[in-house]
């Protein structure tokens, strides 16, 4: 009898406290922290979707389940921290796309060259998210990867191309001096429509758009109004070439160790996290746009046709070709994905 009332006064202690949930689908589990990063600048949409999963799944599990969570490159860049991940040093990792495609081949998927631009944020959302064959061949390539796919956050938000050129038609891009991401399936495309791309590290790229070494760079919106290229760029032209999404993936073996209720609960967080995020996504794309125009830049609009031109050029059609074969036809299923969601 004595043990029986020591056990039960340690349990109302517990609960008391707040460490134990006695009650609903986490009762007896034992408390579990996760630990997750993310490298993208001060106050951007991967740092906010991070941490509100974090808040989120806290307060679903009530504190059960916990996410330390360290932005901002805290605990290296997107290579590091995916490296890091892939091993069980780290949990949790909010990044791009690009990255990714160093430890699955299957994301140069994302690298066509604007496969999104003529699609909106839900109609995308439902593709990347939902339930279909492409969103299940690009988890089985997570798997594989040794990761598990949580979700995309996007809202048909692009990666834009500022420029001192005004790039009103496709003629414009002829041997435009762009910059660009060290990534062969975008400097691909950039040659296919002209353009001569230049790789150049990331702190020297205000200095070069400065002096004239080179003429335009590709980047978010956000991204750009944080680099203040308004000062030293007149157009921003909306060529949408690649879509503008941040994922979030757990460690594989860490997510299968977890009980199945706190794996449902981080779902759920990350759900309700994208549900809260999409509609502020546009609003802070459409923000830092105007402050790029009322900073003197003149906006540029596309429309279908411009795209389909490009679509059309003998060298984007070779590289689809290529992603599409190295990808083994995942390329193919996201267009298709796409443009059956859009009927």
């Amino acid at each position: 009898m004595l043990a029986i009332c020591l056990a039960a006064c340690a349990a109302g202690e517990k609960t008391h406290q707040g460490t134990t949930d006695e009650t609903g689908p986490y009762a007896g589990l034992e408390p579990v922290e996760l630990i997750g990063a993310d490298s993208t600048g001060k106050g951007a949409a991967g740092q906010l979707f991070g941490e509100l999963v974090a808040a989120n799944v806290a307060e679903i599990t009530g504190g059960k389940l916990t996410v330390d969570y360290h932005p901002n490159g805290d605990l290296g860049g997107d290579t590091d921290l995916l490296r890091q991940a892939q091993d069980g040093d780290i949990d949790i990792v909010v990044c791009q796309t690009a990255p990714m495609v160093n430890f699955i081949p299957e994301m140069a998927v994302f690298d066509l060259p604007m496969v999104f631009a003529k699609y909106n944020g839900d109609t995308i959302d439902s593709v990347l998210n939902g339930a279909n064959g492409f969103n299940a061949a690009l988890r089985e390539a997570y798997h594989n990867g040794g990761y598990h796919l949580l979700g995309f956050m996007q809202n048909g938000t692009y990666r834009l191309t500022t420029a001192n050129v005004d790039l009103s038609d496709l003629s414009a891009f002829s041997a435009l001096q762009i910059r660009t991401m060290e990534n062969a399936n975008h400097m691909a495309f950039w040659s296919a429509i002209g353009a001569e791309p230049t790789p150049l590290a990331w702190a020297e790229v205000y200095i070069a758009l400065q002096n004239g070494t080179i003429d335009a760079q590709e980047n978010a919106a956000d991204t750009c109004v944080g680099a203040n290229f308004q000062e030293v760029q007149k157009y921003l032209a909306c060529t949408n070439h690649i879509l503008y999404v941040n994922q979030m993936l757990i460690n594989r073996e860490t997510y299968e160790s977890l009980h199945p209720s706190y794996q449902a609960a981080l779902e759920q967080a990350v759900d309700a996290a994208l549900n809260e995020m999409n509609p502020k996504l546009k609003q802070i794309d459409e923000d830092n746009k105007k402050l790029l125009t009322d900073g003197g830049m003149t906006l540029i609009e596309y429309d279908d046709s411009f795209f389909d031109s490009i679509l059309a050029l003998p060298g984007v059609q070779e590289l689809y070709k290529d992603i599409d074969g190295k990808t083994e036809g995942l390329a193919t299923a996201l267009a298709d994905a796409l443009e059956n969601q859009a009927q």
